[in-house]
Formats: C-alpha cells, sequence, structure tokens
C-alpha cells in the first residue's frame, strides 16, 4: 500500500500534482497532518512518520521514502506507464536524475539563502548562487520546451515549483517566465488547486 503524508500548500503539494499529473490519485492514500509554518500556525502531527515533522513523506508497504526529489523518482519508476520519469536504460537517465539531484542539492538551498540575504564566500563556493541558477534553466530551456528537451517530466514539476508558490520569485528570464507559465498552466493544475482547497491541514 502507497501511503502520502501530506500537508496542502505545502512542498508536498508538488507531490500532489505529479499524483494528478501521473494519474495514479486514486492509488495513494493520502493522510493529511498538519506541520510547522513559518507563519507560526501548526505544528508537529503524531501521525506524521517524517523524523522532523515535515512533508512530504511517503510510505510503501512499511517503508519510508523522504524528500521530494527521491518520492518523485520513486513513484516515477514505480508507474513508469505514466511517462512522467526517464526509465532504467534510457540514454537520458542521467540526466533526469542530475535534475532531481541538483533541484535540492543546490537550487532550494540557492534560494533560501538568496532569500534571507546571506552572503559568504564559502556557500558561494559550494552552492553557487541565483546567476548560476538562471544560467542553468536558462541553457537546459534553450534546447526545448522542457528540461528534458521534449519530454515533460517530473523534473520541470519539481524545479518549477518554487515559482508557482512564488512568482514574484521568477527569475526575469523569457525562456524561464514562459517554462513556468507552461507548468502553471498545464490541464490538471486547477484539479491541484481544488483539492489544496478541500483538503486543508487540521489546526
Amino acid at each position: 500500500m502507497l501511503t502520502l503524508y501530506h500537508s496542502p500548500h505545502s512542498r508536498s503539494t508538488r507531490i500532489i500534482g505529479l499524483l494528478h499529473a501521473m494519474g495514479i490519485l486514486d492509488r495513494v492514500k493520502v493522510r493529511i497532518v498538519s506541520v510547522a509554518r513559518n507563519d507560526g500556525t501548526g505544528g508537529p502531527d503524531p501521525l506524521n512518520p517524517h523524523p522532523e515533522g515535515k512533508v512530504p513523506v511517503l510510505v510503501h508497504d512499511g517503508v519510508e521514502i523522504w524528500e521530494s526529489s527521491a518520492i518523485m523518482l520513486y513513484l516515477t519508476d514505480l508507474f513508469p506507464a505514466s511517462e512522467f520519469g526517464v526509465p532504467q536504460g534510457d540514454c537520458q537517465r542521467g540526466r533526469f536524475l542530475s535534475w532531481l539531484s541538483w533541484y535540492g542539492g543546490v537550487m532550494e538551498p540557492v534560494i533560501v539563502f538568496n532569500h534571507m540575504g546571506l552572503e559568504d564566500p564559502i556557500l558561494h563556493a559550494t552552492f553557487r548562487g541565483m546567476p548560476e541558477i538562471i544560467a542553468r534553466l536558462h541553457k537546459a530551456l534553450e534546447q526545448g520546451p522542457w528540461l528534458m528537451g521534449d519530454r515533460l517530466t517530473a523534473a520541470d514539476l519539481l524545479i518549477a515549483s518554487p515559482f508557482l508558490w512564488f512568482k514574484d520569485a521568477t527569475p526575469d528570464d523569457p525562456l524561464i517566465r514562459d517554462w513556468v507559465d507552461r507548468v502553471a498552466n498545464l490541464p490538471w493544475q486547477g484539479a491541484v488547486m481544488d483539492y489544496e482547497t478541500w483538503h486543508m491541514a487540521p489546526a
């Protein structure tokens, strides 16, 4: 059995989006849990198996999978017919894995540091900065409408997600803005927003 622990309007929303995109929402039990939020509301939920009280966490037959990129990879491998992943043996598999890893290991930390106004030579040497993030995305999108060229994958849903939450943070780059708009206007995105509205996290 697959169970997703989810708190609406949080990082786990992108997993709900992937489930809608893949057409497998009915094959995953979604348990709504509370999480501590930046505005001081919410808090740890004893029903949430994540050791830090975060979301998302996916449990498959008793085995926990955490981190959005790992969950997306796991689901796209588990349901390859959805074609939102890149299967083993495909020559583009390595590129797909790189995008998923780059998001959590580089892009999200840089966005957080940038938002907080943190600057330090060690941070830049380790993660680089927003100019490098923008350049990496721009170069990829020059080669096709999606990060994997002509193929829409979970990588697009993951990497575009912070710009869907914070529109004002979207880089002022036409290729990136057009890509974010395409992701925002995918046919099932309205269903995701409806789902979030009807499944607000408990107080």
